[in-house]
């Protein structure tokens, strides 16, 4: 697991864009009880729950599970490594991970709730032994230097603008020879895109990047590209889906609310139009 914190890396949480935090808070309460609430409605038995029970509610980025599947496909994890997931919201992809390549993984999200509710199905689906979680913030990561063979994120750098410090951050905490995925949503060539959407309600906290941009801060940040798939027809094959399909009992409107509705066929215009891309890519950190 991670090396301990040290007061070195412990920056003020007040860097947290509060907006971005206030988004991810509105809808939460009590997550974890809407969580259960939510498996019980669906015909789970919470008592004995597996990742697979969990993933159309603790797997709420674009295109779900298959989003995760397909970025560890193509990161190709031994089953040894040290695993840092940056944003790691309910905890979907840090258990699957743990539960399919026995990794050791490490959650950091800014959002309190979400790591109450990510330690709480950590306990009820039987890994507490190889995840973990915590509050921090992406751009002070509590974590020493090297402290990490892999950083993991998805769906997440589209709230932080400053990305020339989200990536240093990843670097800094990885090993040399390290190896950092990504799974993200960029911008496209259509324009500004329509709001709501799962990580923004208004533009003020959306900071997307295209692909030739996002590509150039991580190598000024010391990466080197190792994979880049476009996965932008996919996820508007999953859009448009989500958005014509009727309510259930697990889904993003567990988390996000009354939004959801919006939320959705936003996302499935959005792509459509070419305002937003998604992509998986895997990276190296150079010496």
């Amino acid at each position: 697991m991670a090396a301990p914190t040290g007061p070195r890396y412990a920056r003020p949480m007040s860097e947290a864009n509060p907006d971005v935090a206030e988004h991810y808070r509105r809808e939460a309460g009590d997550l974890g009880s809407r969580i259960l609430a939510a498996l019980q409605a669906a015909g789970k038995d919470i008592d004995h729950l597996t990742p697979d029970d969990l993933a159309p509610v603790d797997q709420f980025h674009t295109r779900g599970l298959a989003a995760t599947v397909d970025l560890a496909t193509l990161l190709k994890l031994r089953g040894d490594e040290r695993v840092l997931d940056v944003g790691s919201g309910l905890g979907g992809p840090s258990r699957y991970l743990a539960h399919r390549f026995n990794v050791a993984v490490t959650g950091i999200d800014l959002t309190p709730e979400f790591v109450a509710a990510a330690t709480m199905l950590a306990e009820r689906t039987g890994l507490t032994g190889r995840v973990r979680y915590r509050q921090g913030n992406a751009l002070a990561l509590p974590f020493e230097d090297e402290s990490f063979d892999v950083v993991w994120s998805q769906n997440v750098a589209m709230n932080i603008a400053d990305r020339d410090r989200l990536y240093g951050e990843m670097r800094r905490v990885l090993r040399p020879g390290g190896r950092l995925a990504l799974n993200e949503i960029l911008a496209g060539a259509g324009g500004t895109p329509h709001f709501p959407v799962a990580w923004a309600r208004t533009p003020a906290t959306s900071f997307l990047f295209n692909a030739e941009a996002m590509q150039a801060r991580l190598q000024a940040a010391g990466f080197r590209l190792l994979e880049w798939q476009d996965t932008s027809a996919a996820a508007l094959e999953f859009s448009r889906k989500r958005a014509a399909a009727g309510p259930s009992p697990l889904g993003i409107h567990v988390i996000m609310g009354a939004d959801r509705p919006a939320m959705s066929a936003n996302m499935a215009r959005n792509f459509a139009e070419d305002r937003v891309r998604a992509m998986n890519a895997v990276l190296e950190r150079m010496r």
